[in-house]
């Protein structure tokens, strides 16, 4: 039983472990091409050298939000995960919500840094609700 238990145990780590986090699909609303998940939330970003990340790089991006319009009055925070380190920071500690923009139903601009290379998950918060997940790749400079 006991060599059981190790076995799955071993197995459960190994694929968490080997989790591969990929970069979030690019997609098109209004004239903008943004980085997210289509019709739930993304921000302005086209993969070119002037909106990619690079350590410690700031940039604004205009963050854009879909969904009940209730459910989507209030502040915006975003907390990023590093996915090899597991180093979690604040990136926006709040920020108010604007509406409809760019046929999004809810939007705020913002300026984002991040400290080191690699991918990244960057959970957007709604007043403390998790409204969805972006993963961004910082490039080496």
């Amino acid at each position: 039983m006991n060599k059981f238990l190790l076995v799955l145990t071993l197995v459960f780590l190994t694929g968490c472990a080997g989790e591969k986090w990929e970069e979030s699909s690019i997609f098109e609303s209004g004239s903008y091409k943004m980085i997210g998940v289509e019709e739930k939330l993304g921000f302005i970003y086209d993969n070119s050298e002037v909106t990619r990340f690079y350590p410690d790089k700031a940039n604004k991006y205009m963050w854009h939000l879909w969904g009940n319009p209730e459910k989507l009055k209030g502040n915006l925070k975003v907390k990023a995960t590093h996915s090899k380190s597991g180093e979690e920071i604040t990136v926006i500690k709040s920020l108010p919500l604007g509406g409809s923009h760019n046929g999004a139903d809810a939007h705020t601009p913002s300026k984002m840094s991040l400290p080191k290379s690699g991918m990244w998950k960057l959970d957007a918060y709604v007043d403390d609700r998790l409204h969805g997940s972006v993963y961004v790749k910082v490039y080496e400079p």
